[in-house]
């Protein structure tokens, strides 16, 4: 389930032009590595570190959603596209 997961991420992320459904990707893979660590978690000795790290994960990734999003709606306010084609603009 983690590899198609991860798969359908990076093909989303590759393939799409659209800044949203590139993030969308990014959310897929990271996903995907979450199932990966809660997994293996599972079966280890008992631990927990997996469940732990997976939080971790989704905090950082909803900050980092936050972050991006606030540049594509900058990016969409200054050329009124999503598309990652013309995301130079944003060059200091």
């Amino acid at each position: 389930m983690s590899a198609a997961l991860f798969c359908l991420g990076v093909l989303a992320v590759l393939t799409r032009r659209n800044a949203v459904n590139v993030l969308m990707g990014i959310e897929l893979i990271l996903n995907s590595a979450n199932l990966n660590m809660v997994a293996f978690s599972r079966y280890g000795a008992g631990n927990l570190y997996g469940q732990l790290f997976a939080v971790f994960v989704i905090v950082i990734a909803a900050a980092e959603v936050a972050v991006a999003l606030a540049i594509v709606l900058t990016m969409y306010r200054l050329r009124r596209t999503p598309n990652l084609d013309v995301a130079d603009i944003l060059r200091g």
